[in-house]
């Protein structure tokens, strides 16, 4: 659950999807929340569809709900064979085994080709030495022992994984998926994977897909938004879910100017950013389409940013927000407390920074520290973790929570804290005028804030306390 509305489309297992149906594999795909899918709903098309092996894609909040889930689909076909994926089981994947019998595998890291191989020999044998050669895998065998095997190197080549538009198209639709920042109905692809930045608290690079930026061809590139135009009518944006598309600038003006060159510029798009693009990526970015940057500015102290190896500077950051102001691209500033060295004045100091930046939105959220990450390592040190039960990774009504007791700023007034800074933020009149007069200038803005409003205005105006209520 989130507060803003937002679904996100189950990227990187579509992804999965799309490389297995390439090899000629028979994939049912089922997105349960975004379809309201119960589990009984699952069982039941698993069954019909004659499943022989079952992929969940998990996290470190919903990891037990998850095993429930495959239990049940377990009991409904006997002869299944269990796999998670995901973030949580490539950072604990024997622990993860050792939760329950029904999970008979863990694939770890990047897992396209580790789910091809694994169909592949299942359909063949399910011996423990044939499985033994599986990279990327971790499994039971059959006397009971939980078994590592090495991992799987990264994805090199990623021209050979088949656009995910394609499968969205053949198994999901669009109308589901809502990004707070973006225009609807959106799709969400990604250009490259893996990020070669180092920050603390990131969990895809140090879990799932490392610290080398590997990137598709530009022509596969435009020929999917070619795709995607020619096929998604109703789509709005698209959405470059690259951990960050501009780590190499100049890919991107070369994108950029391909995607000028081919006339693939009639759908907007956004992508993640760093705050360290110069104004001529920008201007060439904005030609080719590029509506927003989606930016981890996280503090607004210097020492914080340094104590999480974001390797930004305040004054950098000042000179991007508004050198896409001027550039004509607009800026979702994501800001994230409870950062090693965060102190009550440091909190203020970064919603100062929040309003003074003045970006088209914000979120404010507290940290959320995961394993396999180096701030889980951190805290974990320090004796701040309360508890290893990851059902405590949500609060009641389905919202992240959080598990770290720092002594000197606790969760709950980091909590306030974000409440305060988001009503504060969106409810000045300057930003409510702004949003107004942005939405009768640029009516394709009008759909998304609307949308965004009717989920979030209850968290603003009454608060968590009165929200729970509703």
């Amino acid at each position: 659950m989130t507060r803003s509305g937002t679904l996100y489309y189950p990227m990187w297992l579509a992804y999965a999807v799309g490389y297995l149906e390439k090899l000629g594999h028979e994939v049912l795909f089922i997105d349960a929340p975004a379809q309201e899918a119960a589990s009984a709903d699952v069982c039941e098309r698993a069954s019909a569809f004659g499943a022989e092996m079952a992929v969940l894609d998990t996290s470190t909040p919903s990891i037990y709900s998850d095993i429930e889930v495959l239990g049940e689909l377990k009991r409904a076909l006997p002869d299944l064979y269990g796999v998670l994926v995901g973030v949580h089981v490539s950072a604990l994947p024997v622990e993860t085994l050792k939760l329950s019998d029904a999970v008979d595998a863990v694939a770890f890291r990047e897992y396209d080709a580790t789910l091809a191989e694994l169909a592949e020999r299942l359909s063949r044998s399910r011996d423990d030495e044939t499985l033994r050669e599986i990279r990327g895998l971790a499994f039971r065998s059959r006397d009971g022992e939980i078994v590592k095997n090495q991992p799987r190197p990264y994805s090199e080549n990623l021209d050979e994984i088949p656009w995910v538009s394609r499968t969205y198209k053949r198994h999901l639709g669009t109308a589901p998926y809502f990004y707070g920042h973006s225009r609807y109905p959106l799709i969400v692809i990604v250009t490259g994977r893996g990020c070669p930045f180092h920050c603390t608290y990131c969990v895809v690079p140090q879990t799932l897909q490392g610290h080398t930026y590997r990137t598709r061809s530009v022509e596969d590139i435009v020929g999917e938004f070619q795709y995607i135009a020619r096929e998604f009518p109703e789509v709005k944006e698209i959405m470059i879910e690259d951990d960050t598309l501009t780590a190499n600038r100049k890919r991107c003006r070369r994108l950029a100017g391909a995607l000028i060159e081919a006339g693939a510029t009639t759908i907007p798009w956004s992508a993640n950013a760093r705050p360290d693009v110069d104004y001529e990526t920008m201007r060439t970015m904005k030609k080719a389409g590029c509506r927003l940057f989606c930016v981890g500015l996280e503090s607004g102290d210097q020492t914080i940013l340094d104590n999480i190896k974001k390797g930004t500077r305040i004054e950098e950051i000042r000179r991007f927000v508004k050198d896409a102001r001027r550039a004509g691209i607009l800026v979702h500033g994501c800001f994230m407390v409870g950062n090693r060295g965060e102190t009550r004045e440091t909190l203020e100091k970064t919603l100062r920074f929040a309003k003074e930046l003045n970006p088209d939105t914000a979120q404010f959220y507290p940290i959320m520290i995961y394993p396999g990450t180096a701030d889980f390592a951190w805290v974990e040190q320090r004796g701040w973790i309360t508890t290893r039960n990851f059902r405590k990774w949500l609060t009641d009504e389905g919202l992240h929570s959080s598990v770290v007791s720092n002594p000197d700023l606790g969760y709950e007034e980091l909590v306030a804290f974000c409440d305060r800074a988001r009503r504060e933020f969106y409810l000045r009149p300057s930003y409510v005028l702004a949003k107004t007069l942005q939405v009768i200038r640029h009516p394709g803005e009008a759909r998304r804030v609307l949308k965004a409003f009717r989920t979030f205005y209850r968290y603003l105006l009454a608060g968590p306390a009165e929200a729970k209520k509703r």
